[in-house]
């Protein structure tokens, strides 16, 4: 079992794999409106991490799904990074997960059943650790293994937290550092040690159900995770949204140093580079900028750290949460701000 290299099989790895945000609102814009019942609070509307339906005055459900290509070669920590990030997106609205369902796609002429066991033994563990069960799933036959979950959780309909409601003055708080995108790129190239491949998983298969916990704080406004279009892209989304803008401090950015070390050398993903030219003019850096810092902000991360936009009153205790969870890297990274009337949302980085 351990000679096979599960990212053989794949083009892509991770949150890396997912289409291209410019691609994807291209073909978003194509596709016919559906139905909007009055219970469905949060739908496709705000580009948000979740789907959430209104059940009644005290509870409302959250339904995401998210799945993708290996980006690593064990099978069981492919599992366990698959299911922490498709939990994250339940977390990210401030929910609690109640129960989830698999999403296999196996080349089964090419990877025996015990791999196969793996990866999902892999995904339960990380719902035995978030207190779920997987209830069931689906199964394919194809040529690329992908595995993931349908995720779904409780929270109170006063307590949603989209993406889109950030405001004038608050403060940016991100939970985990940058890079995970730049290591991935560096093992499937063989470049990544041990401790490097140690710090990529405490990343990735470290549940952000701290979410719980920032969304029930007062002040908390607007809350997203980090993951296939990078800090920049979901920044963006946020002031989109929100129909503000965003300033945020190089600096300040948590990255992993090892990332950091590799895009210095031009070790990146192609994907970052795809991020950066969806993100149009709307984004913007120094213009002494080096290529590597360019590289970390558009860097796509897979199971990234929650972003979350609060009123600068509450931004200390926002981090102590962030810190109690053994969120030791997160950090206050910027703010947003209001933008001129007849101006588009814009993210600035200084």
């Amino acid at each position: 079992m351990t000679s096979i290299a599960l990212t053989q099989f794949s083009h892509g790895g991770g949150c890396g794999c997912k289409i291209a945000p410019g691609l994807l609102t291209e073909i978003l814009s194509r596709a016919p409106q559906g139905l909007m019942p009055p219970e469905l609070i949060v739908g496709v509307e705000t580009s948000d991490d979740a789907a959430v339906y209104r059940l009644n005055d005290q509870q409302a459900l959250v339904a995401t799904t998210d799945f993708f290509t290996p980006i690593v070669d064990d099978p069981r920590d492919f599992g366990r990074i698959a299911a922490t990030n498709a939990l994250s997106d339940i977390y990210a609205m401030g929910g609690t997960p109640i129960m989830a369902l698999a999403l296999v796609g196996m080349p089964i002429a090419k990877l025996p059943p015990e791999v196969i066991g793996q990866v999902l033994a892999g995904g339960a563990e990380v719902c035995r650790e978030a207190g779920i069960p997987i209830a069931g799933g689906h199964s394919i036959d194809l040529l690329e293994p992908i595995y993931g979950l349908v995720a779904m959780g409780l929270i109170h309909p006063d307590r949603v937290h989209r993406n889109a409601d950030g405001r004038a003055g608050d403060v940016l708080v991100l939970g985990k550092p940058l890079g995970v995108g730049i290591l991935s790129a560096a093992l499937k190239k063989g470049l990544l040690d041990g401790e490097g491949y140690a710090q990529m998983l405490r990343h990735t298969t470290r549940l952000n159900r701290v979410g719980i916990a920032l969304g029930a704080l007062p002040g908390v406004h607007a809350m997203t995770d980090v993951t296939g279009f990078g800090l920049a892209g979901h920044l963006l989304e946020v002031c989109r949204g929100s129909g503000l803008s965003a300033q945020v401090r190089l600096a300040d950015i948590p990255m992993i140093a090892q990332a950091a070390g590799f895009a210095r050398e031009g070790i990146v993903t192609g994907a970052s580079g795809r991020n950066w030219a969806a993100y149009g003019s709307d984004v913007h850096l120094p213009a002494d900028t080096p290529a590597w810092l360019q590289a970390m902000v558009s860097d796509p991360q897979t199971s990234g750290g929650l972003l979350v936009s609060c009123a600068p009153e509450v931004a200390e205790q926002v981090l102590a949460t962030f810190h109690a969870d053994g969120f030791g890297e997160a950090a206050v990274v910027g703010s947003l701000g209001s933008v001129a009337p007849g101006q588009a949302a814009q993210l600035h980085f200084a």
